[in-house]
């Protein structure tokens, strides 16, 4: 078989956007107001998430309002995550051809109308609607972003989707807690407050809508074309791409099990209280918001498939002690493999861009659908899993999962090592 080269030739932008990863622009107006696009879109993820993770949150509300059970409760999760996760990729790709400059605050439009219907709606066939137009806002909201993000890194692409993801990460930690304050105490009516935080989103979002609307108008007038392309076979591409969603597949399922049930695990193990349990996963959770920051600079500098390798397979060792450790180095070992393992994800979804350039939104949508999806599976299967046998077998299970990692040793070097 032939070998046959993949190239796109894309129309030319801001030169920014097709500078080298490793020639940073100066510090200029041009580099600040990048900034500000990239911080604006990263805050406006906090707000996305943060009110998305309020559904699961008001489950104990729901289940009483409206004498639901857990298979009531279950497919209030699968509307919402099949939604989310099915439809990011179509969108992505859809936009990768049509772009929509105001796409956006569309796409928080949709999440408003679904947090409004979730404080008002009369039975169960609405809430099932709600979560629905939640997950489509999720599904708009995700790949655009993260399209936005690469336009404003300035080179930096690592760094953007880092920064971006932990505007995300920010949010969901955020969203329950604001959940047991807000809407526990005032019933299902309590979540219409949160309308706020989205009208907000959605204000934020018109105004990066303008700048890429006008940022497309620069890239249409020009003339020139800027041409990024590598030697890989289409075979290459799509084996590269399994081989990162299996990395996917490992880091979020073995994930699941630490935020879904790390604090079922403390008490069920060490005997400690909801209030210390709660406290040890605030610092995993932290470690995996610092992880997800750092790795994507890391990938800037030294290469993506370097922090791929650390962060995925580098984890294993202590995966495989932590079923066995005392409550103290259980704890030390939850914040390393919170921080190492997190900054494998903007390395891979940046990888995977550059494997298909100029399907930014089909890649994101692709990755971020297939991690959240992996992510709700897990949670599922794992807690089955637990039922039929306990936690703590659960936790000797998922340590494995990161010797996956060694399925990264098949990915091509797209690129030497970066400089600073």
């Amino acid at each position: 078989m032939s070998e046959t080269t993949f190239t796109a030739t894309l129309p030319a932008a801001d030169p920014i956007d097709i500078a080298p990863e490793h020639k940073a622009p100066p510090l200029n107006d041009s580099s600040r107001n990048l900034f500000r696009v990239l911080a604006a879109v990263s805050f406006c993820h906090m707000l996305n998430d943060m009110v998305q993770s309020l559904l699961p949150s008001i489950y104990p509300i729901l289940k009483s309002s409206f004498h639901l059970n857990f298979t009531h409760l279950g497919f209030l999760t699968l509307t919402y995550q099949v939604v989310a996760s099915l439809l990011q990729p179509l969108i992505g790709r859809f936009t990768d051809g049509r772009p929509v400059a105001y796409s956006l605050p569309i796409g928080m439009t949709f999440t408003l109308a679904g947090l409004i219907l979730l404080a008002f709606a009369p039975t169960f066939g609405w809430l099932l609607f709600a979560a629905s137009l939640v997950g489509v806002g999720s599904a708009i909201f995700h790949p655009e972003s993260s399209r936005i993000a690469r336009m404003a890194s300035g080179g930096k692409h690592g760094f953007a989707q880092s920064f971006f993801q932990v505007g995300g990460n920010a949010g969901s930690a955020i969203g329950p807690l604001l959940a047991a304050f807000i809407v526990l105490p005032q019933g299902q009516k309590g979540m219409a407050w949160f309308a706020i935080p989205a009208i907000i989103g959605i204000a934020v979002l018109l105004r990066v809508g303008r700048w890429y609307k006008a940022r497309q108008s620069q890239t249409h007038t020009s003339a020139n074309t800027a041409v990024m392309h590598h030697s890989l076979s289409k075979l290459q591409v799509t084996g590269a791409i399994a081989v990162l969603l299996a990395l996917v597949f490992s880091k979020y399922f073995y994930l699941a099990s630490l935020s879904s049930y790390y604090t079922f695990y403390l008490i069920n193990r060490f005997q400690v209280s909801v209030r210390t349990s709660q406290i040890l996963l605030f610092l995993f959770l932290g470690a995996v918001a610092a992880g997800t920051l750092i790795g994507g600079s890391v990938g800037d500098r030294y290469g993506r498939k370097l922090v791929i390798w650390i962060s995925i397979l580098g984890v294993l060792p202590f995966t495989l002690v932590l079923p066995f450790a005392n409550l103290f180095w259980t704890g030390v070992l939850s914040v390393i493999i919170g921080f190492v393992i997190s900054s494998a994800f903007s390395a891979i979804l940046v990888y995977a861009q550059d494997l298909l350039p100029g399907r930014v939104g089909t890649v994101s949508g692709l990755f971020f659908g297939f991690a959240f999806g992996m992510g709700g599976i897990g949670a599922a299967v794992l807690g089955k899993l637990a039922d039929a046998t306990s936690i703590a077998f659960v936790y000797h299970v998922c340590s494995y999962l990161p010797a996956i990692g060694l399925l990264t040793g098949f990915l091509p070097n797209l690129d030497p090592p970066r400089e600073p």
